[in-house]
């Protein structure tokens, strides 16, 4: 794994970027549909960056596996914000590494959340662990940064519309780095 700089950031997107991971859409139009969505929510730059780079461990998936692996949860949220943490600060990462979390508390707890997800979705849940039980919910409630979490959730969930245009990733570049740790 490269070490983390905006410059290995856009050639990951560059190289992979285009590839899908149990989903219609491309990796790339994904990550800047959700960044998308969270600046036009008004979210802060920490939490757009997150929005952007969120699923940049599937990246990593792609290219180790040479394609996805749909039957094993990888752990890419994990994988992603360990690689990002050099770069940017826990305003960042932190919703990374729970954005899979959020997907199971919401599963769990709100009704009618499991149906209106992605079949790509719905099968990486259960890979995952499936919804979370009374305790993990209340568990993962208590965490800095859960509700961060949860709307970079629902930016993931609905930033997968196919040839919607947004702005390119060259776009975002400024703003990642000026929410970088280290310019």
């Amino acid at each position: 794994m490269p070490a983390a700089s905006i410059d290995s950031i856009i050639s990951l997107y560059t190289t992979w970027g285009n590839e899908t991971y149990d989903e219609d859409i491309t990796q790339i139009a994904h990550a800047l549909q959700c960044a998308a969505l969270a600046s036009r929510d008004g979210s802060t730059e920490d939490l757009v960056a997150a929005a952007l780079l969120h699923d940049i461990g599937h990246l990593f998936e792609i290219e180790r596996n040479n394609g996805p692996d749909h039957r094993t949860d990888l752990r890419h949220e994990i994988t992603g914000s360990e690689f990002l943490s050099s770069l940017f600060p826990q305003t960042v990462t932190a919703p990374i590494a729970m954005h899979v979390e959020a997907k199971r508390f919401l599963a769990a707890n709100e009704s009618g959340y499991f149906e209106q997800l992605s079949q790509g979705s719905q099968r990486s849940l259960e890979v995952q662990g499936g919804p979370f039980t009374p305790a993990e919910s209340a568990s993962f409630l208590a965490l800095e940064g859960s509700n961060e979490a949860v709307s970079l959730r629902r930016w993931d969930d609905h930033g997968k519309v196919i040839d919607l245009e947004v702005p390119s990733l060259d776009s975002w570049v400024p703003l990642l780095t000026r929410v970088a740790i280290t310019h």
